[in-house]
């Protein structure tokens, strides 16, 4: 099946707890329509570029997906329709990163800058 990556913003007046429901109940769409959440990280709360919806800023979560191209179309479908969901980003890819994203590293972990003029 092919592998996806989804980035998900939630309203910014949601708690925590709701926000991870969220992805979980999204999950529970993939699999019903025969795919699966291979890993989801929740990015906590962070603020955005520009305003979306009157919200400065939003819930961020990251999953990384396998399943075939219906489940997907549904999941970003009910997504879209999901009052608390503000924007999805979704990219098919190769294969999945090892470990965490680049979100959850330290910044110790990133490696070194190019040093600044």
């Amino acid at each position: 099946m092919p592998l996806y990556e989804h980035v998900m913003i939630a309203r910014q007046d949601l708690s925590n707890s709701q926000a991870e429901s969220l992805v979980e109940h999204f999950g529970t769409v993939l699999a019903d329509n025969g795919g699966n959440v291979v890993e989801s990280e929740y990015w906590g709360v962070k603020t955005m570029a520009y305003k979306i919806n009157k919200n400065r800023k939003g819930h961020y979560a990251f999953l990384k997906t396998d399943a075939p191209s219906v489940a997907i179309q549904e999941m970003e479908r009910l997504m879209r329709l999901h009052d608390d969901v503000m924007r999805v980003l979704t990219i098919k890819v190769d294969e999945h990163a090892e470990g965490p994203s680049v979100q959850m590293q330290k910044r110790d972990e990133r490696g070194d800058r190019r040093e600044r003029r």
